[in-house]
């Protein structure tokens, strides 16, 4: 049987199928034929998981860690998280596995586009905490948010996206809003449901998403 290099921790069902099929395709476009990705898939109880989200907690790393840690078992050498948030927590406990971090993998790509301020579009958690804009400051990156009128509109376009329910008018207006944003500054999608259903071909848009499942791809093939 065909070793393979990688975990995925299952979560929400709509962010975690995204995550398999681009995986699959992006596979596929390296491998040809009816190739699919080989990995592991560990999937949760994300009931559990997203109940504790999206604060830090003692409680969240003790659910987290008994996941990863029946990972830390497996003979993989690589973990992908669809979650982005979910990185703050695993920043905190220890894993002998290499994290496959949107975090530090978006701030290398910012930094070979020569980009110095982004716009940063997620969860209304995320937009206003400290973590991601804490990391990116650190890196000589300035981050600059939408209006809070607009902040509100994207987390309840991730909402919708995340219960399925989102109608084109919703996903036309998600849309206008990156390219408003975008023409001033890069925009960086740090939010899983938010990079479902994003326009393509604007190379102004970084997607933590994506730039994760470039990276796990090199690991398998």
């Amino acid at each position: 049987m065909h070793k393979t290099n990688l975990a995925i921790l299952g979560l929400g069902s709509r962010s975690t199928i995204f995550y398999l099929n681009e995986l699959n395709i992006l596979y596929n476009k390296i491998k040809g034929g009816y190739s699919t990705c080989p990995f592991i898939l560990l999937n949760t109880n994300f009931n559990t998981i997203n109940s504790l989200l999206p604060n830090p907690s003692s409680q969240l790393d003790k659910v987290l860690s008994a996941y990863v840690n029946k990972i830390e078992a497996l003979d993989i050498t690589h973990l992908l998280i669809p979650n982005i948030t979910l990185h703050e927590t695993i920043d905190r406990i220890k894993t002998k596995k290499n994290i496959l971090h949107p975090i530090a993998l978006t701030i290398k790509k910012i930094k070979q586009n020569n980009w110095n301020t982004v716009v940063l579009f997620g969860s209304f958690f995320s937009m206003n905490s400290t973590y991601i804009k804490n990391a990116f400051n650190a890196n000589g990156i300035k981050v600059v948010l939408p209006s809070q009128e607009d902040m509100l509109f994207i987390d309840e376009v991730r909402k919708r996206i995340y219960s399925e329910t989102e109608s084109m008018q919703l996903i036309e207006k998600y849309h206008s809003l990156l390219h408003k944003y975008s023409v001033i500054h890069p925009v960086i999608l740090c939010c899983t449901e938010l990079s479902i259903l994003k326009p393509k071909n604007n190379e102004l848009i970084l997607d933590m998403a994506e730039v994760q499942l470039q990276e796990a791809v090199q690991f398998v093939v």
